[in-house]
C-alpha cells in the first residue's frame, strides 16, 4: 500500500513538473511577449505527454499506475533530445529540420502575387535564442533540456529508492 501511494506521488510531481515547464513558456510567450519558433513548440509536446501520464498513474487505482510511470523515461529522453536539437540550431551547428524554422520562400512576379505567398503569421527564426536570465549563457531551449534531465534524474532517483525498500522489506 505504501508503494502504490509513492507511486502517485511520483505521478503528482510529474504532472506538475510538466505543468510548471508549459506555465514558463505560456508567461515568457504571452506576459513577456516573445514569440517562440516552430522548434519551441514542438519542444512543448513532451510536457503535455508528461502532465498525461502524472494524471493517468494518480487517476488509476492501487499499483496499476506504477507500470505508466515508466512512460516518463522516453518522453523525457524525447525533451532533452528535442532540446540538444534545438541548441544545435541555436549555435550552428546544423539547420533546423523544421521548414517554420526557416527563411519563408516569397514567390510571385508582381507585388500582389508575392503579398499572397507571404506565411499569414510572422514566425522567429529558430536559430535565436531566447535567453531569459541575464547574463547567463544559457537559452530557453537549452534550460528546458537540462530541466528534463533533471526530471528523469529524479525519477530515476526514486526508483532507486523504491526498489531498496522493497528489497529490504522482501529479503
Amino acid at each position: 500500500m505504501r508503494y502504490a501511494f509513492s507511486n502517485r506521488k511520483m505521478g503528482i510531481f510529474l504532472a506538475l513538473a510538466g505543468v510548471l515547464a508549459l506555465g514558463i513558456a505560456w508567461w515568457v510567450e504571452h506576459v513577456l511577449h516573445i514569440m517562440p519558433c516552430e522548434l519551441c513548440l514542438v519542444e512543448r509536446w513532451p510536457w503535455r505527454v508528461l502532465i498525461v501520464i502524472g494524471v493517468v498513474d494518480v487517476l488509476l487505482p492501487g499499483m496499476a499506475g506504477g507500470p505508466v510511470l515508466w512512460l516518463c523515461v522516453p518522453t523525457l529522453l524525447a525533451s532533452v533530445g528535442l532540446a540538444f536539437c534545438h541548441a544545435g540550431v541555436e549555435w550552428g551547428w546544423w539547420p533546423s529540420p523544421l521548414p517554420g524554422c526557416l527563411t519563408p520562400h516569397i514567390t510571385g512576379t508582381t507585388m500582389a502575387e508575392r503579398l499572397a505567398s507571404m506565411p499569414l503569421l510572422p514566425s522567429k527564426p529558430c536559430d535565436a535564442p531566447t535567453y531569459l536570465v541575464p547574463g547567463l549563457p544559457l537559452s530557453m531551449s537549452v534550460m528546458g533540456g537540462l530541466y528534463a534531465a533533471a526530471i528523469l534524474g529524479a525519477f530515476g532517483l526514486w526508483r532507486y529508492r523504491v526498489s531498496r525498500a522493497v528489497r529490504r522489506i522482501f529479503y
